[in-house]
């Protein structure tokens, strides 16, 4: 099994730079100022077995989480270039900590609001609903979009599920803007649309934030790689990657994926 791994600024960032190691080690390989958006997506330390040569990998005391995330953050700030965009998806509660941590080094944009499909009340708590997606730039971004959607249809008589009054015939036209409640999309969890056995997020998910914040030849980092969808759509924006996972399968898996897309391109 091939594993690649690496020591600071010797990551490829062409097409193709994907590195099997823990998320520090990967940031730390990656030089100062370089990346133009960073996308975390950590365990969420549920206790999950993700591998069962790794049981703590999702299993820390809740002090080390945070410290090790923490710690995640600087790096990623670190690398972060002028006018760069950062993003990280989680839990409302750890992301209520970590925004209010990474407040103090970057500017906030948004917490985006993804909508949770088949939740179950906890406790004596209300119905968890979302997950939250932040969005922070180092300073004024230098890219910024705003996407269009095509606004929601009832599904019995195809109209508008919403009066856009005298804006309608513009709703025709353009669609709408895009706004910080994602609730058309959640993760993927049949196991017919996945490309491993875990959840995996959406591909349009991705697809948003690159439009959000992406350019061709700008450079792509997420050091929780996961199934590799991320890497495929920052691809198909013509972005260079730097990927990582820390276990093997989900490496090869990113690599796999990656590799096809290439030869599919040619």
């Amino acid at each position: 099994m091939e594993i690649k791994r690496t020591r600071r600024h010797e990551v490829s960032f062409s097409e193709g730079g994907i590195v099997c190691s823990s998320a520090e080690e990967f940031l730390k390989t990656i030089a100062d100022n370089s990346a133009d958006i960073v996308f975390l997506d950590p365990p969420f330390n549920l206790k999950k077995l993700y591998s069962s040569k790794m049981p703590l990998l999702d299993k820390k005391p809740k002090d080390d989480y945070f410290k090790w995330l923490t710690g995640i953050i600087d790096e990623s700030v670190r690398i972060l270039s002028p006018g760069g965009a950062f993003y990280m998806y989680h839990l409302p509660e750890i992301a209520m900590q970590i925004g209010s941590y990474a407040q103090g080094k970057l500017d906030f944009r948004h917490w985006i609001a993804i909508s949770m499909k088949n939740g179950f009340a906890r406790g004596n708590r209300l119905y968890p609903s979302h997950y939250a997606l932040l969005y922070f730039t180092r300073g004024k971004p230098v890219i910024f979009n705003r996407p269009k959607i095509e606004p929601q249809r009832c599904k019995s008589c195809g109209e508008y599920a919403k009066d856009y009054g005298g804006y309608k015939k513009i709703i025709d036209e353009k669609g709408i803007n895009l706004s910080d409640i994602w609730d058309d999309l959640s993760p993927v969890r049949h196991a017919k649309d996945k490309n491993r056995d875990a959840n995996e997020l959406p591909k349009k998910l991705f697809e948003r934030i690159i439009e959000i914040s992406g350019k061709n030849e700008k450079l792509y980092v997420d050091p929780f790689g996961g199934s590799g969808t991320g890497a495929i759509a920052a691809l198909e924006k013509g972005m260079k990657i730097a990927i990582c996972d820390i276990l093997p399968e989900n490496y090869l898996l990113i690599k796999k994926r990656v590799k096809d897309y290439l030869k599919n391109q040619k």
